[in-house]
């Protein structure tokens, strides 16, 4: 490892087009397995100036059976798309949570799919699809993210937050941030610099200087909050650098579903397999297989066993083993990742990874989703139902495996 380095990360607001689109994905698969568990969802959004399009397959007990939607079905997904829009904060002449058009496209599971994912008599249930899955721990933060990530996600949910509240009534839903850290060996030391383009009411840009420097002093006070003053010594400012930012959210820019990937696991300090998450149930592997990795990487950090661990695992569409498991510390580890990938293997409640194991251990099949598609799936806190792949109960298992 280099021992002296600057790394960047970059999140978007809830109010970004894409994270528009992810949130509708998501709060459709929360609808329907509050109604059907074994519900499955394939739920792709676009959104573009007053419109709203769903596409993609889905089967639901009580919603959708051979296909045929149920009697007021479709109004409730209406319902719940413009519900959720309402809730970012969408009350513009481009975007309206009342006003857009909306269009559903949602159809039937291909068979095809289904029978090699559907469990039958002498099968378990297979995977939804290929694919490689990583997930990735570190001891940068107390959440065990990259820091470069955890600032430029708290930045932005600071500014929800007061935006919501009334606190800072010149916000507009859609924004962005980036924050470069210098890092001497594993830990950072210095906050270079920080970028925050935030969509405004009218009047608060370059043409009136005064409300440019009320929202700019607003940022820094946000930022000063919180990056710890020790990183913030030699920073330069990135805020709203075009100027004006007005025009914004889907009015702005078209969004779509999963176009945030990297925003969504941890920033790019960490590989990706491709796939996105949001408007998938947890039977796509894409989903569950990232969290149950995420899970896995966390425990290991927290047991002490690394302090930067990496961890990929691949399937095969309809087969329930998964094809390989791969560890790396990255030459942080106490033991041999060839050790803890055994451990991990042995571990009889997680059921060797499968599918529906992977499920059962997390709890997945339930509405639990659309929180995540917001300020990233990793690092927040555990509670309840919610966020059950940040939770630490593997430790004391991954340290009986490995003495």
């Amino acid at each position: 490892m280099r021992n002296d380095y600057l790394f960047t990360s970059e999140s978007v607001s809830e109010g970004h087009p894409d994270k528009v689109a992810d949130q509708i994905s998501d709060a459709i698969v929360d609808l329907f397995l509050s109604k059907d568990p074994e519900a499955r969802i394939a739920c792709e959004t676009l959104t573009t100036t007053q419109l709203v399009v769903l596409a993609g397959e889905i089967r639901c007990k009580g919603v959708f059976e051979n296909n045929e939607w149920a009697p007021g079905a479709q109004e409730e997904i209406e319902a719940t798309v413009r519900a959720t829009v309402k809730r970012i904060g969408y009350e513009q002449d481009g975007f309206h949570w009342e006003k857009f058009e909306f269009i559903n496209r949602l159809h039937g599971q291909s068979a095809h799919i289904a029978q090699g994912v559907d469990a039958g008599e002498n099968k378990d249930e297979g995977a939804g699809d290929q694919g490689i899955m990583f997930g990735y721990a570190t001891d940068e933060t107390p959440g065990l993210m990259p820091a470069t990530l955890y600032y430029s996600h708290k930045i932005l949910e600071r500014m929800a937050a007061d935006r919501h509240s009334g606190a800072a009534p010149f916000l507009e839903p859609d924004a962005k941030s980036q924050v470069t850290l210098r890092y001497e060996g594993s830990l950072p030391v210095a906050a270079t610099a920080v970028v925050v383009s935030t969509q405004h009411k009218p009047g608060y840009d370059e043409n009136n200087p005064a409300k440019q420097a009320e929202l700019e002093a607003y940022v820094k006070k946000v930022i000063a909050d919180v990056i710890p003053p020790v990183l913030l010594r030699e920073t330069e400012y990135f805020i709203n650098p075009t100027g004006t930012f007005e025009i914004g959210g889907p009015d702005g820019d078209a969004g779509l579903t999963g176009r945030k990937i990297i925003v969504d696991t941890y920033g790019g300090a960490a590989p990706h397999g491709g796939g996105a998450f949001s408007g998938k149930d947890p039977t796509k592997v894409d989903r569950s297989a990232a969290y149950i990795t995420r899970y896995l990487a966390k425990n290991v950090v927290a047991a002490g066993l690394a302090t930067r661990c990496t961890i990929q695992i691949a399937y095969a569409i309809g087969v329930s083993k998964p094809l390989s498991l791969y560890v790396d510390t990255h030459d942080t580890g106490t033991v041999g990742d060839d050790k803890i990938e055994q451990a991990i293997l042995g571990i009889a409640k997680l059921g060797g990874l499968t599918p529906r194991s992977i499920r059962t251990h997390l709890g997945l099949n339930k509405p639990i989703y659309q929180p995540t598609a917001a300020y990233g799936h990793f690092g927040r806190a555990a509670e309840g139902d919610f966020f059950p792949w940040e939770r630490l109960d593997l430790v004391a298992d991954l340290k009986a495996a490995l003495g």
